[in-house]
């Protein structure tokens, strides 16, 4: 068994849209086994290419510069510090001279053909008929300036017989040369490179909102070994070692802490507002910003492996799963193209052949059309707000995976919940204190957490959570023996206690019937309770359960607002179900569903309701997150499968964050609507005003490049950070 060739990864400078995509796939294409063997990352300008047979990086870099462009090995970290300055600033500085160019051509055309009027036509070495010689070569560099980026992809696609942009602007501005506008030539080339200028930059606007996260982890971690301290680079950290992170410094991976206490923001990493406390045992993530005490921290996850190096993963791949809207504009491009370009060549043909009209005014206007022709704006307006939206739902802490999903929230009908760990906390917390027999709810807590303090039971561990939370002092028992299924004993304070369930009470022989009347109505809403005694009486009652998440009421009131009725689904008993159904104020819910339960739930949805969305934990939710229009996993954080398996993922496990994502969603699919129509009502208009014979090459261009910007800046108004609350 042969193995298959190695994946070979090249930063590619100069991808910066779709145009350039379509160039790569055509030329490398056949040279890999086809474009299936291809993926393009282009916020990062990284194509990977997994050939169908031995290629070198020599190979693949040749092929590259075939299409215009250039490529260089990829590296993970360093590759934008890595570029030249020619490669950052040369499309500006080319711009910027074919700008300076085209003006000195135009004031030393106007100044020698004054000379010439002046002297009365001696200088015909400097002036031939129509624009002076000097004038030509001026205009000349202002051109070849303009084009340099653009000539050799205008070959590839000439060789190729697939017209683009690139190749239009060249016939364009060759014919104006042809018939002797020198000046629209220069200033078509000119705008065209400013173009391609504010597409660069639009890109890399959005490129660097994605880099930033990765920018996010410090450059060394400080590793603690022998009781000494020394920096090394955290893709040099193994997995398990202990890092010391200072007041004030970045986390450099994902870890968990050992020793210190300290509030860390994580709000760059999960867009969480406000700081979190961090004890020995608790979860710290790369990127995040340490308070005010050192943390030592053993390491959890190699750096590649990181939440944030998956995110930025993730979020930098989601771009090649394209979103509706972006398909239909690269489709309608493909064909609007050489439509105009038909359509140009009978502009140019049939007046002067069938009218007998002469033929230079018609030349023109064809010329006029071939610009129009460039989809410029149409293009870019799609994925530049693309971009921008998957940015600033990282940011958030609301991890997209691809444009394909971007819109979808947008028209949602109706979402489904589950309710352990979505819809609820997915622990369990103390919800009432019942002191019996003149104890004090003090007393109480001190002694069922004195009794519980090395439990694992999530009952124990949630009882000492509130007892610290209440300022009780937490002492450990002695002498706890565990009572297997019902309980355990111990000594406190020189004195022998229990603690149990019902069932446990029962055997002791201490229940009354009061006390079964209290027990039974403290269990209503399916809560556990806990009994503490001692051998004369019972001390207290401890009601615990899976309590509603604090912002899930305010969250449903949101969406309901939004226009989306919302159902619950859960594995859990009718009785629970009902009560947390009521507290947070779905339409619906339907209880005691096994997993493939769930899967038909959410079919029936579907098909009452069309488009619906699942919302759980992104495991044992799986199936149902698949089967409905849109995945939306919680609790990211804590599991791989969360990132891999929904279509959304919120990071910080908010539910407060769906209402965001929708009206997110919307104001994206809004924006991109408004970006479409404009770039095509320019183009309508510019071609309305061609065959009146009022549009001009420059006109056009600068209709175009005005075009562009307009939805460029649009597009990025989706960057602004908005509040997630």
């Amino acid at each position: 068994m042969t193995s298959s060739p190695a994946l070979l990864e090249v930063k590619v400078h100069g991808m910066d849209c779709a145009e350039e995509t379509t160039a790569l796939k055509r030329e490398l294409g056949p040279l890999v086994g086809g474009e299936d063997r291809m993926a393009f990352d282009l916020l990062r300008g990284k194509l990977s290419v997994r050939p169908d047979r031995a290629m070198t990086l020599g190979e693949l870099t040749a092929a590259v510069a075939r299409t215009g462009m250039t490529a260089e090995p990829w590296r993970d970290r360093g590759q934008r510090g890595s570029e030249s300055f020619w490669q950052k600033h040369g499309r500006l500085i080319l711009a910027s001279l074919s700008g300076a160019f085209t003006l000195a051509g135009f004031l030393s055309h106007a100044a020698l053909e004054g000379w010439h009027g002046a002297l009365g036509g001696e200088a015909g070495d400097l002036v031939s008929a129509g624009v002076p010689v000097l004038s030509r070569g001026i205009y000349l560099l202002a051109i070849l300036a303009g084009a340099w980026y653009i000539l050799p992809k205008a070959w590839a696609s000439a060789r190729h017989l697939r017209p683009d942009m690139n190749l239009l602007m060249v016939v364009a501005a060759g014919g104006a040369i042809a018939i002797g506008d020198w000046l629209e030539a220069a200033t078509v080339t000119f705008l065209f490179a400013v173009s391609l200028v504010l597409e660069s930059w639009s890109v890399g606007r959005a490129r660097r909102a994605v880099e930033a996260l990765l920018e996010l982890a410090p450059p060394t971690a400080r590793v603690k070994h022998d009781g000494h301290e020394h920096e090394m680079p955290p893709e040099e950290v193994a997995v398990g070692s202990v890092i010391v992170v200072r007041p004030g410094e970045r986390f450099p991976l994902d870890g968990q802490v050992l020793a210190g206490e300290s509030y860390v923001n994580q709000a760059p990493i999960t867009g969480e507002s406000v700081p979190v406390l961090k004890q020995p045992g608790g979860e710290v993530y790369a990127g995040a910003i340490n308070g005010d005490g050192a943390l030592e921290v053993r390491s959890t996850r190699a750096a590649e492996e990181t939440l944030l190096a998956r995110t930025v993963r993730l979020v930098a791949d989601a771009h090649s799963r394209r979103a509706p809207s972006e398909q239909w504009v690269e489709t309608f491009a493909r064909y609007y193209t050489p439509a105009v370009m038909v359509l140009a060549l009978f502009v140019l043909l049939l007046p002067p052949l069938l009218l007998a009209q002469a033929w230079g005014p018609w030349i023109y206007r064809a010329l006029v059309l071939l610009v129009i022709a460039c989809p410029c704006a149409l293009v870019i307006s799609t994925p530049v707000s693309i971009v921008a939206a998957l940015a600033a739902a990282a940011r958030q802490g609301v991890l997209i995976k691809g444009g394909v999903h971007i819109e979808t929230p947008a028209s949602l009908a109706a979402i489904a919940f589950d309710k352990t760990g979505t819809l609820t906390q997915g622990k369990l917390s103390v919800t009432e204190l019942v002191p019996l027999n003149g104890h004090s709810e003090a007393e109480l807590l001190e002694r069922a957490a004195a009794l519980e303090l090395r439990s694992p039971h999530p009952a124990a561990r949630a009882i000492v959570e509130f007892a610290h939370q209440r300022g009780v002092k937490v002492t450990s028992a002695d002498d706890v023996q565990a009572v297997p299924g019902k309980g355990a004993t111990a000594t406190f304070a020189g004195r022998p206690f229990w603690l149990g369930s019902h069932r446990y009470l029962v055997e002791r022989g201490q229940e009354t019937p009061d006390l079964a009347e209290g027990l039974a109505k403290l269990a209503e809403g399916g809560r556990t309770v806990v009994i503490v005694g001692n051998a004369e009486h019972v001390c207290g009652l401890i009601a615990l359960s899976d309590s509603l998440r604090p912002e899930a009421a305010k969250t449903v009131a949101a969406l309901h607002a939004l226009g989306l009725r919302l159902v619950m689904l859960t594995g859990d008993n009718l009785q629970t179900a009902s009560q947390i159904a009521r507290l947070a104020g779905v339409d619906d819910f339907r209880a005691e569903l096994l997993p493939a339960d769930k899967v038909t739930a959410v079919e029936e949805l579907v098909a009452k309701h069309g488009r619906v969305a699942m919302v759980g934990d992104g495991v044992n939710d799986a199936p149902a997150l698949a089967r409905a229009t849109l995945g939306i996993a919680m609790g990211a954080m804590g599991t791989d499968a969360a990132l891999e398996t929904a279509d959304v993922a919120l990071m910080s496990d908010d539910l407060s964050q769906l209402p965001w994502l929708i009206t997110h969603s919307r104001r994206t699919l809004a924006i991109i609507r408004q970006n479409i129509r404009f770039a095509l009502g320019v183009k309508v208009i510019f071609c309305l005003l061609t065959f009146a014979g009022y549009a001009s090459l420059w006109g056009a261009i600068a209709a175009d490049t005005g075009a562009s910007l307009a939805v460029i800046a649009n597009g990025l108004r989706l960057l602004r950070r908005t509040d997630t609350r």
